[in-house]
């Protein structure tokens, strides 16, 4: 009887997602079939290119591109300056799940792991000065250890990141249905170390962020198979 209900509530809940979401959504619901326990490699999705953003580097405003952290797994999602704890976010499970994770480990598996969140403002432009400071601030007063070379606050437009095209679909759009007016609000991207797209998943679900804990540890897998492949 459990066996019967239980494809039918997982088919409910996509058919859910799939009407709240609509096809802008397309990513997550590939990996959604992705995350069995055995070893899969994650689909690669192509280049995710931008134009250059600023972060603050050795206490200097510094220009960046992607191309600068190739090398480096980078996860990226959008920090909203009216609403930094809970919207593009969820500020406590990203800091628990994702950043501490990866701080308390950056000298072995994941001192090549980054993460940089875009802030913006309530409509998904990008902040201003004065906003991108608060939010550096609070992360420094909120967050346990708080490293700014391996949790980057970045200064640019992230609607130019998620402009990204899949089988005729694009992650990026507008409508009232998406907080702020843009689908990429809520959304975090996992990079592989060639800026290529392997995962999109929601950053304001707790679920969310630890299965995006999960494919940055399969990505890495992948990466030590090549190695012990190519000796």
């Amino acid at each position: 009887m459990n066996q019967t209900k239980q494809p039918r509530n997982r088919a409910k809940s996509i058919l859910a997602l799939l009407l709240v979401f609509g096809p802008a959504l397309f990513l997550i619901l590939i990996s959604t079939r992705r995350c069995d326990h055995r070893f899969k490699e994650l689909e690669d999705y192509g280049l995710v290119k931008t134009s250059a953003f600023n972060v603050i580097e050795n206490g200097k405003e510094t220009k960046k591109s992607l191309a600068d952290y190739k090398g480096d797994l980078v996860i990226i999602s959008t920090i909203q300056t009216s609403c930094p704890k809970e919207c593009g976010i969820s500020l406590w499970h990203f800091n628990q799940i994702l950043y501490q994770h990866i701080r308390k480990n950056k000298r072995k598996k994941l001192k090549q792991v980054r993460l940089i969140s875009f802030a913006t403002d309530k409509n998904g432009n990008p902040a201003n000065d004065e906003q991108i400071a608060s939010i550096r601030a609070m992360l420094e007063e909120d967050v346990e250890d708080y490293d700014p070379s391996i949790w980057i606050v970045a200064k640019g437009n992230p609607a130019e990141v998620y402009d990204i095209k899949h089988n005729n679909q694009s992650l990026y759009r507008k409508g009232k249905q998406y907080f702020g007016g843009v689908s990429y609000s809520s959304l975090m991207l996992l990079l592989d170390k060639q800026n290529h797209l392997r995962m999109v998943l929601k950053g304001d679900e707790e679920g969310m962020i630890r299965r995006m804990k999960e494919h940055l540890a399969l990505l890495q897998k992948q990466y030590d198979k090549e190695r012990a492949k190519n000796g």
